[in-house]
């Protein structure tokens, strides 16, 4: 018997669709990168007429070092020009460093380096632009959207059914969800449609050609999900599972493989692997590059401390570390009291405890700087959440849920809550919550991009004077 005419157009959109399902990933992952490249070799070929050999390494170089990027299309456009500019002054910076040290800027004309430092920023703005305003035509050209549905209408289903419905960059329609409770007890059967029970999910899924399913169920429903899997063999659509958040806070959730074991990682620190390896080496150049530069600076606080006040010119503060492992902080003694025991006030506003000097080093951030040396040792990063002293520790990690999470990574001389509004003292238990937060936030989405966003925020916070201390 012939199939019926309205399912064979649908499935030969469908396989056009998955032909084309990822080509806005596409342009996303490479559109930074190519448009650094063009740029280089467009800005050569405008003043010099042509390409010669080293415009086409330092593109390749270039490349390397931009590859993938990240459109992030779902961000707001000002965030996003923010981290394209950070981004630039941090991979320019280096590349400058580089050529400079090794003398491989010396092949290049001033005027092409000068040129190419204002147009490959401007030309990375306007891409992200141009493809931010082509996307939903991008993702129409792929044809029909993928048909999904749900199954278990509670609060992280419904929140992402909602995003993928205002996500103008998805390619997934939600048709509806599937749930056994009786309507009477679904808080949003007005906002979505309810398709029918959990076992009617199977049946559904072949007789409409659904291609994606995501599981929100519970994870104490075992028994049901796995006889909803073996109902879902006989499909063909893609099964997810959308993780009960109520239950645990991923951080860092993937699937791995322990021993040809299949394993999901539920809470596990962001550098492993490769990432780990660019963490270190990053922090490692960086701090050796910023050690040689503020150097003499260095050496005038340590004898402006001696000759201010009594005392040594290093404090040296107990904290957590790396997997909770207690290590040694440094920092310019700013006061006149070496409080490292049992209790440790936290520096107010106008404490008396604070030397003249001590004010200007902690306002500027400046107390902060033989901390680079702590990086060195392999004790801290440049980027990461700020450590607390050990009191404080043991004292916020019975009071919040989740608090020491935060040290699955090595602390940050700067973090992404310093930038965010949480830098100096936070005198009320709310604040020392969002501030973890924002810490937790950091594990969860860690790229080296938003580590270099954070080093160039965390200048502007320092120069502005943002919640000194």
């Amino acid at each position: 018997m012939p199939e019926h005419p309205t399912s064979v157009t649908f499935r030969k959109t469908s396989r056009l669709s998955v032909g084309r399902d990822q080509l806005l990933n596409l342009f996303e992952i490479t559109l930074g990168p190519l448009v650094l490249v063009l740029s280089l070799w467009a800005v050569a070929l405008s003043i010099q007429r042509t390409l010669a050999p080293h415009d086409v390494i330092l593109a390749l170089i270039v490349f390397s070092l931009t590859f993938p990027g990240s459109a992030q299309l779902n961000l707001p456009l000002v965030r996003v020009i923010r981290y394209i500019i950070a981004g630039w002054l941090s991979i320019a910076g280096l590349l400058f460093f580089f050529g400079y040290v090794s003398g491989y800027v010396g092949y290049f004309e001033r005027d092409i380096l000068i040129t190419w430092s204002w147009v490959a920023p401007l030309s990375q703005i306007g891409a992200h632009i141009v493809l931010r305003l082509a996307a939903p035509a991008i993702r129409e050209f792929q044809g029909e959207p993928k048909r999904a549905v749900l199954a278990g209408m509670n609060e992280q289903g419904i929140e992402l059914a909602r995003r993928l419905s205002g996500d103008i960059y998805s390619n997934v329609h939600v048709v509806g969800f599937f749930d056994d409770r009786t309507p009477e007890r679904l808080q949003h059967r007005d906002e979505y449609t309810v398709l029918g029970k959990i076992q009617d999910l199977s049946a559904f899924t072949k007789q409409n050609h659904v291609e994606a399913i995501y599981l929100s169920l519970p994870m104490a429903s075992q028994q049901r999900i796995l006889t909803l899997l073996d109902d879902l063999r006989d499909t063909t659509a893609s099964i997810y599972f959308v993780p009960d958040t109520f239950v645990t806070d991923l951080i860092q959730g993937r699937m791995d493989v322990v021993s040809g074991v299949p394993v999901v990682a539920v809470c596990e620190t962001p550098f492993t692997g490769l990432s780990g390896l660019i963490k270190r080496s990053s922090d490692i150049v960086l701090s050796l590059l910023i050690i040689t530069l503020i150097l003499p600076l260095l050496l005038l606080i340590a004898l402006s401390v001696k000759l201010s006040s009594p005392g040594p010119v290093i404090f040296r503060q107990r904290r957590y570390g790396l997997d909770g492992q207690e290590i040694m902080v440094y920092k310019f003694r700013t006061m006149k009291v070496m409080e490292d025991g049992a209790t440790v006030t936290q520096v107010s506003r106008n404490d008396p405890r604070v030397t003249r000097l001590g004010a200007l080093l902690r306002r500027t951030s400046m107390d902060e700087l033989p901390q680079f040396f702590n990086v060195l040792q392999g004790r801290m990063s440049i980027v990461g959440p700020r450590p607390h002293a050990i009191v404080h520790n043991e004292m916020y990690r019975k009071l919040i849920k989740g608090y020491m999470l935060r040290h699955k990574v090595r602390p940050g001389i700067s973090g992404w809550a310093q930038v965010n509004g949480y830098r100096g003292e936070t005198e009320t238990l709310e604040k020392m919550k969002g501030r973890i937060d924002l810490d937790l936030d950091y594990l969860r989405n860690w790229s080296l991009r938003l580590d270099l966003y954070i080093i160039a925020k965390t200048v502007w916070v320092v120069f502005k004077g943002e919640n000194a201390r």
